[in-house]
């Protein structure tokens, strides 16, 4: 039962991130397993950054967004892999207060801003496919920047609420996070006071994001569908479907794990499931992302042998 009155008990400065608890040897080999994802991640997300911007054939709107993409992908899961992965060699598990509301702050932008991107990534493949003709002018260079600047205001501002919602809440001395980062149904979970507030504006804002974001995608494929069921040629249409296969795996993914992890009363509910979901969107997610645009992207696989060819 939450404790009303917390005047007697004192805020906490720290909190413990428990993880995973498991036997000791089991935690170095879960260290060696998300070490070797992070990794991964740099390496493929950075690769393609650097692809993108050495190769002038990928400076078009597509490339230019999906090197954004990239760019979200490294930031977040450094957001929680360097100190995931130090926590798993610690004893003490310990990040104080302002790192943990730094951590969120800084988590719930990046991936709020990616589901944006997404959504923005839609449209541009429904103004290739649907308006080649205009494109050029629905994806001008201002307009392809104003789209990613609005993608990051609009994370901004959904991290500023949640964060300001979250860390308004007392602890009254419980510090112990069932989580390997800062979140917000861990840090609800422990709070003393009423956190129904805190619930109904995590899963609005949550739910309205998501609702938001995949109706652009799906009105966006709606009309892509359309439009290519009406190439006569089966190369065409075959070659059509491959530039929207990538992102469409990448958005099945994303917003399935975002979901089940927020857009749902029960989210609150099962912290083990939680973590595992959690690990998905925060580790996995970035990691496969880099490798599923490069292996389904013939323009990626050409960019990359030709820079290799130059060396």
């Amino acid at each position: 039962m939450k404790i009303e009155f917390y005047k007697n008990y004192s805020e906490v400065t720290e909190f413990i991130l428990l993880g995973f608890r498991t036997h000791p040897k089991l935690q170095v080999l879960l260290f060696l397993v998300f070490l070797l994802i992070y990794m991964v991640t740099l390496t493929g997300n950075i690769s393609m950054i650097i692809v993108i911007k050495m190769d002038s054939r990928l400076h078009t709107p597509m490339y230019f967004f999906l090197r954004n993409l990239s760019y979200l992908d490294l930031c977040y899961s450094t957001v929680i892999a360097p100190k995931t992965l130090a926590n798993f060699l610690s004893n003490e598990k310990k990040i104080s207060y302002n790192g943990c509301a730094t951590q969120f702050f800084f988590f719930a932008l990046f991936v709020t801003t990616e589901g944006f991107l997404l959504a923005v990534m839609a449209y541009d493949r429904f103004s290739a496919i649907c308006s080649p003709l205009l494109y050029p002018v629905h994806m001008s260079p201002k307009v392809c920047v104003r789209l990613v600047t609005g993608s990051y205001v609009c994370g901004c501002i959904n991290s500023i609420v949640q964060t300001g919602f979250t860390f308004s809440l007392h602890f009254c001395g419980e510090n112990r996070l069932d989580h390997f980062f800062c979140d917000v149904p861990a840090l609800i979970k422990i709070s003393c006071v009423d956190t129904f507030v805190n619930e109904i504006v995590l899963f609005v804002l949550s739910a309205l994001i998501i609702i938001v974001t995949t109706t652009v995608i799906l009105v966006s494929y709606a009309y892509i569908l359309s439009t290519v069921l009406k190439i006569p040629s089966s190369h065409g249409r075959s070659k059509t479907f491959s530039t929207c296969g990538s992102h469409v795996a990448v958005v099945s993914i994303f917003y399935g794990t975002v979901f089940f992890m927020y857009a749902q009363p029960g989210a609150i509910s099962s912290p083990q499931e939680d973590k595992i979901v959690a690990v998905l969107y925060t580790l996995v997610i970035p990691m496969l992302n880099p490798l599923i645009y490069s292996m389904r992207n013939r323009d990626v696989k050409d960019s990359v042998k030709r820079i290799l060819c130059k060396k």
